[in-house]
């Protein structure tokens, strides 16, 4: 398949105040489109230029997101210069086709179905002319996180049969290790450490889809529920608790957004200060020998989102 990220759906609440945020604090182009509304007509929406993609920001339950009852990462929509051949891709691999229906501006677009790919809602459009941003803090969508029941599964339906390029894999675990001291007037100190126990993990692996990736984050051990300790500053075992709860309740899907940013620290400080509600303070180490820090959804309308700040590599190491 030749299709790249062309943009991403998010249903939001008050989508005109999210989206002035986007381009007041984190320096996105601003525009506006139409979509298709519930019961017919137009609805208008924000647009966001990000690198060479965008995000289309609609009301939970509007339009495309009419079957959300809760904010979140909706829909990607892929554009392809050559439909025809991306969806004979598509077809051959068993993926469901729905009939052709008005996207965005009015646009053609199909919808593949989730099952085979993931959960992830997908749809295929021609190019649509959408605004571009790379001049201010965010350079560009870094992924876009998806719970995954099972990567091999993914990968095998992503890269062995659709042909999307995997960028990476990486295994995220928190190991703990109890220390017990002896200690004596006469005999001194003696340390035993006993042997270093899991305490969360995440399997991780990133597929490339244009600018970014699809991030699919899979439970290291079904056995472990994981935690989520709110109002903490975020951790492995918290990520994995994050995505276990999410895949009980929603089962495998799109999940959050992930800006690529120059400077993490900087902006954390900068939304902290313009009032934003940030899980970390300062960036921690994720995936990819990155530094990043979670944005609460309660500051970007019900979304979850977090920066990432990280140097290319080429090739493996």
């Amino acid at each position: 398949m030749k299709a790249s990220l062309g943009y991403v759906g998010l249903a939001v609440r008050e989508p005109e105040e999210i989206a002035e945020k986007l381009h007041r604090d984190f320096g996105l182009v601003r525009a506006h489109a139409s979509l298709n509304a519930l019961g017919g007509g137009r609805l208008t929406v924000p647009v966001l230029g990000i690198g060479r993609s965008a995000l289309v920001l609609m009301g939970v339950g509007e339009g495309p997101a009419h079957d959300m009852d809760r904010p979140g990462v909706h829909h990607l929509v892929l554009h392809t210069n050559d439909r025809d051949s991306d969806l004979a891709t598509a077809k051959a691999t068993g993926i469901e086709i729905s009939s052709p229906t008005a996207a965005l501006n009015g646009t053609p677009a199909v919808e593949l179905a989730a099952e085979r790919l993931g959960g992830v809602r997908t749809f295929l459009s021609e190019p649509l002319d959408l605004p571009e941003s790379t001049a201010g803090p965010v350079e560009r969508i870094d992924h876009i996180g998806v719970a995954s029941a099972d990567n091999h599964v993914v990968l095998d339906m992503y890269c062995d049969q659709i042909g999307f390029k995997l960028e990476s894999r990486q295994t995220d675990r928190e190991v703990g290790t109890a220390v017990e001291t002896f200690t004596s007037d006469k005999y001194g100190v003696v340390r035993h450490s006993r042997p270093p126990e899991l305490i969360g993990g995440l399997r991780v692996a990133f597929v490339t889809i244009g600018d970014c990736e699809l991030e699919f984050l899979q439970n290291f051990d079904p056995r472990q529920d994981g935690a989520v300790d709110h109002g903490t500053r975020g951790t492995t075992r918290q990520d994995q608790g994050a995505i276990s709860r999410y895949i009980a309740s929603r089962g495998a899907g799109l999940h959050h957004l992930a800006f690529k940013v120059a400077d993490i620290d900087g902006l954390l400080a900068h939304l902290a200060n313009a009032g934003y509600e940030v899980i970390d303070p300062i960036g921690r180490p994720g995936s990819r020998r990155a530094r990043i820090g979670f944005i609460h959804p309660r500051s970007m309308g019900g979304v979850l989102v977090h920066l990432v700040e990280r140097s290319e590599i080429s090739g493996s190491i």
